[in-house]
């Protein structure tokens, strides 16, 4: 999945960047291989049964088409995310079961332009959950494709909060469920809690943490699991 996206969007920021109807077409035809890699792959997530987007070649191509830009906007860049790990005072985090997979998260969602990230981990806590909360400390800064919890090209900067105030309200549209749990009895599924899990609740405890962000590996694409630091 992430070779596919990779190249995919090597060539749409090759597009954004040329002119050259020889080049152009060089680009496109490295779309389909993309997209035959996506859909593959999408293929093998639906038989695991796994959610996926869809697995048609045809329709990564045009998705990937419609979202080339030019120069500069062209460049393509992973999405940014953010996400809040809350903790309270009995040791117990904040967690939402999402409205569309329901799968249970600390409560995230895409970067806001005219937001700093840390004003969108509190304005996601507060519409998801109904809790108004500070800001303590980022805490991990992950790669979602690789370690897995996202099929979309994101990068996740998760911020460690407290609770202050308000009452567990979960969003109508966005959340199934909300509320706080322990390390011990934690709902499922989960996503990819066996990566952020033990780091999010050592937060909580106060003990001392740095920043969990996915280490450089050697070879790029070729080591199946990711390092943490």
């Amino acid at each position: 999945m992430r070779w596919g996206e990779a190249l995919a969007a090597i060539a749409r920021t090759g597009l954004g960047f040329t002119e050259s109807l020889y080049e152009r077409e060089r680009f496109e035809e490295i779309l389909h291989v993309a997209g035959e890699i996506r859909a593959t792959a999408a293929a093998a997530l639906a038989r695991d049964g796994q959610p996926g987007p869809h697995e048609d070649t045809a329709g990564y191509v045009q998705e990937w088409l419609r979202a080339v830009g030019s120069g500069v906007p062209g460049y393509v860049t992973p999405k940014v995310a953010v996400g809040a790990v809350v903790g309270n005072e009995s040791g117990e985090i904040l967690l939402v079961q999402r409205g569309d997979s329901g799968v249970w998260l600390y409560p995230t969602g895409w970067a806001d332009v005219g937001y700093s990230a840390a004003e969108v981990a509190v304005k996601e806590v507060r519409e998801e959950t109904g809790i108004e909360v500070e800001v303590l400390r980022l805490i991990m800064v992950l790669d979602g494709l690789r370690i897995g919890i996202t099929q979309i090209p994101l990068y996740s900067l998760v911020f460690q909060l407290r609770p202050i105030g308000g009452e567990l309200r979960p969003h109508p549209l966005e959340c199934r469920q909300v509320g706080w749990f322990s390390e011990a009895a934690l709902p499922s599924p989960l996503a990819g809690a066996g990566l952020w899990k033990e780091h999010a609740f050592k937060a909580i405890r106060g003990e001392p943490v740095d920043v969990l962000f996915d280490r450089p590996r050697d070879p790029v694409w070729r080591r199946p699991e990711p390092e943490h630091d």
